[in-house]
């Protein structure tokens, strides 16, 4: 079971939160991917671009923040941060 925690921050408070469950038998990379999909649908939100910072960031601690921007559109908080809490 795959399992990412997305939160949305303002001002260093956290405004939302979700736990997406991926449970199916792609590689990791695809899974990332299905649950910022559905993280991004839960909160009416545009996908985020992977900057090169945020790629980084993945690989070593699988988590990262996609600030103002990794969007393209105006965004109305600060960042948004995913984290891999199971695998």
């Amino acid at each position: 079971m795959f399992r990412m925690w997305g939160k949305i921050f303002k001002q260093n408070r956290m405004l939302n939160d979700t736990l997406i469950t991926v449970d199916n038998d792609l590689n990791r990379t695809r899974k990332v991917y299905q649950a910022l999909e559905e993280i991004c649908y839960e909160f009416d939100l545009p996908k985020p671009l992977w900057l090169e910072s945020n790629k980084q960031d993945f690989i070593r601690n699988s988590k990262t923040r996609f600030t103002k921007d990794s969007f393209i559109e105006d965004i109305a908080f600060d960042y948004l941060e995913i984290q891999v809490i199971e695998e």
